[in-house]
C-alpha cells in the first residue's frame, strides 16, 4: 500500500500540454495543491495565449521544445488529444521530466509498449491519469478488498454511460479515428471502468467478449474547434462519416475467475457522466456511483446492509489519506485531481515510484491499449479473445 508522504508543492514547477476542459482542470488542481503553473502549450500560441489569460496563468509557450527548455519545469502534463501523446511523451522522458499523461497512454499497443519502457529506462516517474481512482471512497474499496472485506471476487459489473454525443450535431475530435483512435466510448470513459475496478478488486482481466455499436453514422462537424462536453448549435458544419463506437457491450473473465460485464455508452439521455461499479464476493458486496461519490453501498448475506458516507474519521488509511474535505463536504470530480497529484507528486518528492503505486502507472496504461486492442478484435470477429494474444 501507498500513501502520500509530505512534501513542499513550492518547490516543483509544473507545464500543462492542453487548454481544453481537461487542461484547464489539471491547472487548477495543480495550483491548488500548491505547485507552480509554469506555462501551458496549445494547439497553437494563440489558443495558449487566450486560455492562460482566461485562468491567470502567465506563461504560453510557443512550442514542445521551447516548454522543455525551461528550467522551471519539473514535471509536464500532457492533456493533448491522443494522437500526440506518444511523441510528446517520449520528448518529455528523453529531457528528463516527470510526466503525467491523460489516457489513453498512446494511440496503439505497440506505442504504450515502447513509452514504458522509456519511463523504465529513465527512472522517472510517469503516471496515466485515472483520476476516479482517487475519489476516497475508491480508495477505501481497494484497501477494503485488499483486507478480505468481500472474500473471494467473483463478479464485477456496472457500466459508463454519458449523453454530450447523443446527437447529431455534437461533435469533439474523439470523433475521429486520427485524433482518438479507433475506439471511441470504449477508449474514452470505458477504460477509465476497467481501470478502476481491476485497482478496487485486485484482477486482471484475460479475455473479453464485445460488441460495438455506432447508433449515429453521420454527424455534422462545426467548422471550428469545439470544446469537450460543449452543446451543439447553429454555425456551420460540414457533414462527417462515422466509424467510431457510440455504445459497447462487454463481457470479461478475470484471472482468479470471477466474471464480468461493462456496459459503455455516450449516447444515452441524460446520464451525464454515470459511472457505477459493483464487486461481489464470497462474503460481501460493495458498488459505487460516481453521481453520488460521498457514498459506497456494502451488501451483506446475514446482517442489514451498509451505506458508508465518506468520512475520514470511519474510513480505512487508504480512503482517509485521499480524503481532504471533513464528511459531509462533496468531494466531486475536480477534488480526484487534486488528490491524484499530491500522491504523484510525493514519488516526484522521493525521487522514486513506490512499491505499489495507488496511481495508474504506465504499465497500467499498456495494459489498457491492450484491452482495447482484444474488444475491437472481439467486436470484428464476434469471439472471445485472450488479452495480449
Amino acid at each position: 500500500m501507498s500513501t502520500s508522504q509530505p512534501f513542499n508543492p513550492g518547490d516543483y514547477g509544473a507545464a500543462v500540454i492542453g487548454t481544453g476542459f481537461i487542461g484547464t482542470v489539471h491547472a487548477e488542481a495543480l495550483r491548488r495543491l500548491g505547485v507552480r503553473v509554469t506555462g501551458l502549450l496549445g494547439s497553437s500560441p494563440e489558443r495558449a495565449g487566450e486560455r492562460a489569460r482566461q485562468i491567470g496563468i502567465a506563461k504560453a509557450y510557443d512550442s514542445l521544445e521551447q516548454l522543455l527548455e525551461d528550467p522551471a519545469v519539473n514535471v509536464v502534463h500532457v492533456t493533448s488529444p491522443n494522437r500526440f501523446h506518444f511523441e510528446q511523451v517520449k520528448q518529455i522522458l528523453a529531457a528528463g521530466r516527470h510526466v503525467i499523461c491523460e489516457k489513453p497512454l498512446a494511440i496503439s499497443s505497440q506505442e504504450s509498449a515502447e513509452l514504458v519502457q522509456l519511463a523504465a529506462d529513465s527512472g522517472l516517474i510517469a503516471a496515466v491519469n485515472y483520476n476516479i481512482r482517487f475519489y476516497p471512497l475508491n480508495q477505501h474499496a481497494h484497501q477494503m478488498v485488499r483486507d478480505g472485506g468481500l472474500g473471494e471476487i467473483r463478479l464485477i459489473t456496472g457500466h459508463y454511460l454519458q449523453d454530450w454525443l447523443l446527437l447529431d450535431t455534437d461533435w469533439n475530435w474523439r470523433l475521429d479515428p486520427k485524433e482518438g483512435g479507433a475506439l471511441r466510448a470504449v477508449g474514452d470513459i470505458g477504460t477509465h471502468w476497467i481501470d478502476l475496478t481491476g485497482f478496487i478488486s485486485g484482477q486482471k482481466v484475460t479475455s473479453v467478449f464485445a460488441e460495438l455499436t455506432t447508433f449515429l453514422k453521420t454527424r455534422q462537424q462545426p467548422v471550428g474547434p469545439v470544446e469537450t462536453f460543449s452543446q451543439g448549435g447553429a454555425g456551420e458544419t460540414v457533414e462527417r462519416q462515422i466509424e467510431t463506437d457510440d455504445t459497447a457491450l462487454i463481457l470479461l473473465r478475470y484471472e482468479n475467475g470471477a466474471r464480468g460485464s461493462l456496459t459503455v455508452s455516450q449516447v444515452s439521455a441524460g446520464r451525464k457522466n454515470s459511472l457505477q461499479w459493483e464487486i461481489d464476493g464470497s462474503q460481501s458486496a460493495a458498488s459505487w456511483h460516481s453521481e453520488t461519490p460521498d457514498h459506497l453501498w456494502v451488501g451483506h448475506r446475514g446482517k442489514p446492509n451498509e451505506i458508508l458516507q465518506r468520512d475520514a474519521s470511519l474510513m480505512n488509511p487508504s480512503g482517509a489519506a485521499a480524503a481532504a474535505l471533513p464528511g459531509g463536504h462533496v468531494e466531486g470530480f475536480a477534488d480526484t485531481f487534486y488528490a491524484l497529484f499530491r500522491n504523484v507528486y510525493s514519488a516526484v518528492a522521493a525521487g522514486r515510484a513506490p512499491a505499489d503505486p495507488l496511481y495508474a502507472t504506465f504499465e497500467d496504461g499498456h495494459e489498457e491499449m491492450l484491452i482495447c486492442d482484444a474488444v475491437l478484435r472481439s467486436a470484428r470477429e464476434g469471439r472471445w479473445v485472450d488479452i495480449g494474444s
